[in-house]
């Protein structure tokens, strides 16, 4: 009981925060160089959420020049091998759910469902080409390894920015907001595969200073505003990425959703929620 009601007090104090401009507080403060604040906070950082600085792949704290660079971190090599013949995890994270695309819809927590159009800011046409299909959302909590990687060989076709909201994605606000993934912020990444079309969405929150890819470079949070297709060096569009290759990465932590269309991956048992995953694992299978 005592919990519910610091969950429900926690987001009635989300509705009341300016979240824009907190985030763009810590946008600025997670890149101050000067480095005894940067290690200090560096140091804290890891301390109290437990980070795994021995596989970092830069000496902590004194190997980055600010809090935003240790965030976003690149590992040791040989730190997350690419799992061969199967759909990987694009991320570390946490399951928050995976299944089905059911009559449009996805499912957000328990009992709580939301509208793939509204997800996607697109018509209905696009949501129904993935109707029947796979979708997976992966929280990366703060200890988390933040860059997102490609679970499948693919080719870029095009990106979208939708702006939005930046509520919190951890577990209390995700089972008690509505549509709260088609509220926030968001980055709509669609691919091409050998076996069809495939997209990956980068999901800002509060704190999420920015979204980058290597594609559309940094993208700040914008409150309000229309659906942007970001334009794509048409070098960039043809090149073929490689499953594990590097996408982008939060700059501070979110949530990562992947959709297949009908027909076209199953998932692995181990893939429900509440079971942690490591970039690169096998998530499921890519049907013939």
């Amino acid at each position: 009981m005592l919990d519910a009601v610091r969950a429900r007090a926690f987001l009635l104090l989300q509705y009341m925060l300016p979240k824009h401009f907190i985030t763009a507080i810590v946008y600025r403060l997670t890149r101050i160089r000067l480095r005894s604040f940067k290690n200090l906070l560096i140091r804290a950082f890891a301390k109290t959420y437990g980070v795994d600085t021995d596989e970092a792949a830069d000496a902590v704290p004194e190997g980055y020049a600010d809090f935003n660079a240790f965030f976003t971190r690149s590992l040791k090599p040989g730190s997350r091998p690419v799992a061969a013949e199967a759909v990987v995890s694009p991320v570390d994270g946490t399951v928050s759910a995976a299944g089905d695309i059911q009559e449009r819809q996805l499912l957000q927590a328990k009992g709580r469902y939301y509208e793939l159009a509204d997800l996607l800011a697109s018509d209905i046409d696009d949501a129904t080409a993935y109707d029947g299909g796979k979708f997976a959302t992966i929280y990366l909590a703060p200890h988390n390894y933040h860059r997102v990687h490609c679970p499948v060989d693919a080719q870029l076709r095009r990106a979208r920015y939708v702006p939005g909201d930046l509520f919190s994605v951890n577990v209390a606000t995700v089972s008690l907001l509505p549509e709260l993934f088609a509220r926030n912020e968001r980055l709509i990444m669609h691919f091409d595969t050998a076996r069809g079309p495939m997209m990956l969405l980068f999901v800002g929150a509060l704190n999420v200073g920015s979204i980058t890819t290597n594609w559309t470079g940094e993208i700040r949070p914008v409150r309000r505003g229309v659906v942007q297709d970001l334009t794509l060096d048409p070098d960039a569009q043809r090149a073929q990425i490689k499953k594990g290759e590097l996408l982008g990465w939060f700059n501070m932590g979110s949530t990562v959703i992947l959709l297949f269309p009908r027909n076209r991956v199953t998932w692995d048992a181990g893939l429900a929620a509440g079971n942690t995953l490591r970039m690169g694992e096998a998530i499921g299978r890519e049907l013939a």
